[in-house]
């Protein structure tokens, strides 16, 4: 393993994956379900994502432009509805699921944060920046290694940062606010998709 090929992928790609849609997703959906199933969820995508980036290498950017961006702009859509249905619950905050299934169900969760990370994260930059770099390097584990480093730790900062967010605003606002910022995202994703 190369520590300047991980160190090089890491400080290339947690930049450029901080400003981006699946922080901003994971930020969101980490404010109304359990932090850390949001988090496995989320870092199970990136991880499944880097191992295709450094697997695939150029093969990715062969794929249908329209198609992935139109799955990631249903994957945003899904969740803004499952989002907008939520009902602000009374009671304990530790009960598992709430009277839609969706409150803080393992799986559910898990499956959500998964989905719309994986799909937003299919041909996004960072991915296509971790396959060149695989390809510079000739080293696909210490970039895959520096590329999962720089996107657990993006994904970790928008978590940490959404669950504290309860703390400021209340959560029938932050769901609402969540559901129509995940129609926004969709709507980009679509526009992609559409040109």
């Amino acid at each position: 393993m190369s520590v300047t090929a991980a160190g090089a992928t890491f400080l290339a790609v947690l930049p450029a994956e901080i400003p981006d849609k699946t922080i901003l997703a994971c930020l969101i959906l980490s404010s109304r379900y359990r932090p850390s199933v949001v988090f496995a969820g989320a870092a199970t995508a990136f991880l499944t994502q880097v191992i295709i980036a450094v697997a695939a290498g150029g093969a990715l950017s062969l794929l249908p432009h329209r198609i992935v961006e139109a799955c990631a702009a249903a994957a945003f859509l899904a969740g803004a509805v499952l989002l907008w249905r939520q009902k602000e619950e009374k009671g304990d905050e530790e009960e598992d699921v709430g009277r839609d299934g969706m409150r803080s169900g393992t799986w559910p969760v898990f499956g959500t944060a998964f989905a719309v990370v994986f799909l937003a994260e299919f041909g996004d930059l960072t991915q296509f920046l971790t396959i060149s770099l695989a390809a510079r390097f000739h080293d696909p584990v210490s970039v895959g290694i520096g590329a999962t480093l720089a996107l657990w730790v993006a994904a970790g900062i928008a978590v940490t940062l959404g669950w504290r967010v309860l703390k400021l605003i209340p959560m029938q606002w932050l769901t609402r606010g969540a559901a129509v910022v995940m129609v926004v995202l969709a709507g980009t994703s679509a526009y992609a998709a559409a040109s």
